[in-house]
């Protein structure tokens, strides 16, 4: 029975993985523009955040996380750290080079790992809707088996949600690593704009979410 719970839950970790966001666009255009590791690091920054997020959900945060005004100031962080990263996507395709099997950018020096970790972690953190999805999804599950089954299983079914979430983000550092060789660099240009601007205009929604949210 606990076996097939658990299962259900790593699909559920998948499940909140799949849809397009900001912290997916990330961990594509790291991949496309220095490879597997930096790709992954994204990933494992964006799994950081939401590890915290589960801890404030655990001991009873969630309250103060969504009231007005932690909302907005939520909404304002996502807006420039979300517009930051998407222009500095954007300044970078500039820079891109040339492409052999794999890509290089800014004259062949790459991004730092750990500041990839940092900017998956960033972008996962300073996401209200996040926040709003893992208060109400999880936030439900731990109620449930908490009071069905007690905080091992609980703690189980967790680990299965990020199961599924880290399977998803290195199955998709791993695809776009060795789908890099297949880019051009005028291709890797086009997706980083593209990618710059997408993350811009989710900041430019979590901004007019913040206005919505001072002004009422």
């Amino acid at each position: 029975m606990i076996g097939s719970e658990v299962l259900q839950y790593i699909l559920l970790g998948l499940a909140l993985s799949i849809p397009i966001g900001p912290i997916n666009i990330k961990i594509v255009n790291q991949g496309l523009k220095d490879g597997f590791w930096n790709s992954w690091l994204v990933g494992i920054g964006g799994m950081a955040a939401d590890l915290i997020l589960m801890f404030l959900i655990y001991f009873g945060l969630s309250e103060r996380l969504t009231t007005t005004t932690a909302q907005a100031v939520m909404w304002v962080f996502g807006a420039v750290v979300l517009s930051y990263l998407g222009y500095e996507s954007i300044r970078d395709a500039q820079n891109t080079t040339e492409f052999g099997t794999a890509v290089e950018a800014d004259g062949g020096r790459q991004e730092s790992l750990s500041r990839s970790f940092v900017s998956g972690f960033l972008i996962a953190i300073s996401n209200p809707l996040n926040l709003i999805f893992w208060i109400g999804i999880y936030g439900s599950v731990l109620a449930a088996t908490l009071d069905q089954a007690g905080i091992e299983v609980a703690l189980l079914y967790s680990a299965s949600i990020f199961i599924g979430i880290a399977s998803w983000d290195l199955g998709l550092a791993t695809a776009t690593h060795y789908g890099r060789q297949f880019v051009t660099a005028k291709l890797l240009r086009y997706f980083s704009v593209g990618a710059g601007l997408l993350l811009i205009g989710f900041g430019m929604m979590f901004a007019y979410y913040a206005i919505d949210a001072i002004i009422l």
